[in-house]
């Protein structure tokens, strides 16, 4: 018995395209590229930017966290002058001391914070008399500064131009 075979159709092999490429792109692509790299550096150059003007503050801390009793106040507040400098003009923080220099901290900080006025008698000892400070009256004095450089560093832009006013009021009457 032989079975009937099914006539073949004149058909042509079926060719199957390449697959298209990524490139070239179009261009909504391109834009959407560019306008990525341009976030992602405009974000880099924030971060850098940040981190650079915060240095000073985070150097200045950690020497702070080692000085000990036997460095004395006066380390504590040269420090406090560099950091205040960095951040301050010169012509302000330069011929601060004494009370003047106390109430300059005092200004920087958020009222809760505020208290190198109060502690005005064991910062005036300590830098100016030839009486040593106990331990417990450095260690507040170290914790204050601490407080400083926590809070009032970098120098809000508001707050600085009141501050230079009042300093060049108060030096031009000397």
């Amino acid at each position: 018995m032989t079975t009937p075979t099914v006539p073949a159709l004149p058909l042509a092999d079926i060719h199957l395209h390449t697959e298209p490429s990524f490139w070239p792109l179009a261009w909504g692509w391109w834009v959407v590229i560019i306008v990525s790299l341009i976030i992602i550096s405009f974000v880099g150059y924030q971060f850098h930017r940040r981190n650079h003007h915060v240095a000073a503050k985070q150097e200045a801390i950690a020497i702070l966290k080692t000085y000990s009793f036997d460095d004395g106040v006066t380390a504590i507040n040269t420090l406090l002058k560099q950091a205040a400098l960095s951040y301050f003009p010169r012509s302000v923080i330069a011929p601060l001391t004494g009370m003047q220099w106390l109430t300059f901290l005092d200004q920087q900080l958020p009222l809760k914070y505020r208290g190198f006025v109060d502690q005005q008698s064991s910062w005036q000892q300590g830098l100016f008399s030839s009486t040593p400070l106990t331990e417990p009256q450095f260690n507040d004095c170290q914790q204050q500064a601490l407080l400083w450089l926590q809070h009032a560093l970098p120098a809000k832009t508001n707050d600085h131009g009141n501050t230079s006013t009042m300093i060049t009021k108060e030096s031009s009457n000397v």
